[in-house]
């Protein structure tokens, strides 16, 4: 059973006190005892005394008158035991025994050996001459011994026996404590309970200050002291939660990709942002972030916080490392802040992003009046062809119209895909929302281009799971897909592999790799493949039917889901795409 503090207070106090008042009654009962002991010996040394003067003044042992001793002991107590010994243990004289009988030597009796070293003895024992307990008392006359002893009976006991008044006073003082403590314990546990069921109450979150009372006491006063810095501490920890959860918000929404880690370099937090910019750096994607620092890209960082951890905690001046990465065609601004408690904060910017904006407003104009010229002066130059030779044969008008058609099917399909990029930015909220199966719209883009692919020898493995599903629009969803395979069908090159799987997710995002094995493109073309009529080589999308807009529908496509997507050239050669798109966008 478990005793609570005030039991346990009251235990401790009752032992402590019993003890210190049984200590007490057996130090004073000894010295009680000692004191009438002494007495006993006092009054014994005063009759060897008047003994020893009587036999030196009357000169009995020198005429052998010992005898005369009897005269003289009618004066001193009747059950006196008077023993004369000489100093070779011969007992001369002995009031209880017959003088004529041989007496053993009592020259080994305890008493008289003491009082040969001390010059007085005493000793309680039984007597081996009359068998009775007597109280000795020995004493050395230079010549002789007088050895004096009163029978041990119940009248000597009771002499030697201690008062028993201060017993019972120390007993009543006891009792008295007791209940002063059972008081004093009283009040002091009522405290001491009151901060326990608060502490109990703390450690579940329920803490009604309304039910929690103290005794007018200093202990009490504690109590309530405890209490209001506990209900300032809980606003203070409100107060921080809510400034984290500011944080928080302002990293996950932030452009940024920010990463923050312990001392022992776990993540405590990294944002979608870190989590893409990383895996464009990356050669493999992952999800795990744990172990970044010990990638080549990252050698530098990983040194600089190896130089300056562990942290001088009275330090003011901690070292910022800050630099440059690129990798597949995108440049991130990376920096190090290293806390005082040694956790860090890893932070990388796309600072290709605004170079990109820059160029595609400059470049947008010049492109589309560029890609517009060219159908419209097909058309125009087959159209003043027939126009001016109306005599042309007939095989001729018709392929002239066949060049003039296919030009407006290109020009329109231009059209379509310019209304279809601006719609997504400046009017996406025309485009309706549904739940989309992503594993079955692939499929859907993948049979609409059957026939390409089976020209071209390549082998397309759709590894989404079937099972995952999106909120968002089929016909942008669809246009990702099929842009992507049709840039794989027109550069890539023939007898490839294209792959496309999700290869991570979390609470708010699937992350998708779209990957081909061709040819790939070079590194300097990677940042900037998604603008708008950007072409690696001049020529290829008019050569093989693209506008040049395919991989920006992608980035808008991908931009309206709230995703994001990269590209990188492959270790193992190829063209990787990694996007994401957001589970449901309300």
């Amino acid at each position: 059973m478990k005793l609570s503090y005030k039991q346990k207070l009251f235990i401790y106090f009752f032992i402590v006190f019993a003890a210190f008042t049984v200590i007490i009654i057996f130090f004073q009962q000894s010295r009680e005892k000692s004191y009438k002991t002494e007495t006993l010996r006092t009054t014994l040394d005063d009759y060897s005394d008047i003994i020893a003067r009587y036999i030196q003044q009357h000169h009995l042992i020198d005429h052998q008158h010992i005898d005369s001793l009897n005269n003289m002991l009618i004066l001193l107590p009747s059950n006196l035991r008077l023993t004369i010994i000489n100093h070779d243990g011969k007992v001369l004289y002995d009031n209880n025994l017959d003088n004529e009988k041989d007496i053993e030597n009592h020259l080994q009796r305890p008493e008289i050996q003491t009082a040969l070293i001390q010059k007085t003895g005493t000793a309680t024992r039984l007597s081996q001459s009359t068998g009775i307990e007597y109280y000795y008392f020995a004493k050395d006359y230079m010549n002789f011994f007088i050895r004096v002893a009163l029978p041990y009976d119940i009248e000597v006991q009771n002499f030697l026996k201690t008062d028993n008044i201060f017993l019972y006073f120390i007993t009543l003082l006891f009792f008295i404590t007791l209940i002063s403590l059972i008081y004093l314990s009283d009040r002091f546990g009522k405290a001491i309970s009151s901060l326990k069921d608060f502490i109990v109450s703390a450690d579940n979150n329920n803490v009604n200050y309304k039910n929690i009372h103290f005794p007018n006491t200093e202990l009490g006063e504690i109590g309530e002291k405890i209490i209001r810095n506990y209900q300032l501490l809980e606003e203070s920890n409100k107060q921080i939660k809510v400034e984290q959860e500011k944080l928080l918000r302002h990293f996950h929404y932030s452009d940024e990709g920010i990463a923050i880690f312990s001392a022992k370099r776990e993540k405590i937090y990294a944002n979608t942002h870190f989590i893409q910019y990383l895996n464009t750096v990356l050669d493999e994607p992952t999800f795990k972030i744990e172990g970044l620092l010990e990638q080549p890209d990252f050698k530098e960082v990983n040194d600089f916080l190896q130089k300056n951890t562990p942290v001088n905690p009275n330090t003011t001046n901690i070292p910022v490392y800050q630099n440059k990465i690129s990798k597949g065609g995108k440049h991130f601004a990376i920096k190090l802040l290293i806390f005082t408690d040694n956790s860090f904060e890893i932070t990388l910017n796309n600072i290709s992003d605004n170079e990109k904006n820059r160029l595609l407003k400059q470049e947008m104009t010049n492109n589309i009046a560029h890609e517009l010229k060219t159908p419209v002066s097909s058309i125009r130059g087959y159209i003043e062809t027939l126009l001016e030779q109306p005599n042309i044969a007939p095989d001729k008008q018709h392929f002239f119209l066949e060049r003039t058609y296919s030009q407006i099917v290109r020009l329109s399909d231009l059209i379509r895909d310019i209304a279809l990029i601006t719609k997504t930015e400046e009017a996406s909220e025309l485009f309706e929302k549904e739940g989309i199966n992503i594993h079955n719209t692939l499929q859907e883009a993948i049979e609409d281009l059957h026939d390409p692919i089976i020209a071209h020898g390549i082998s397309v493995k759709n590894e989404i799971d079937p099972k995952i599903f999106i909120e968002g629009n089929k016909t942008l969803i669809y246009a990702i897909f099929r842009n992507l395979i049709e840039n794989s069908i027109n550069y890539a090159g023939d007898g490839i592999t294209i792959g496309i799987n999700n290869y991570t997710e979390d609470s708010e995002f699937y992350y998708f790799s779209y990957y081909d094995t061709g040819r790939g493109i070079e590194e300097s073309h990677l940042n900037r493949i998604f603008e708008r009529f950007y072409r690696v080589c001049e020529g290829r999308s008019r050569q093989t039917g693209g506008s040049g807009l395919g991989l920006s529908i992608v980035k808008n496509a991908i931009l309206f889901h709230k995703g994001d997507i990269s590209a990188k050239n492959r270790k193992d050669g190829g063209l990787e795409f990694l996007f994401s798109l957001k589970k449901t966008l309300f």
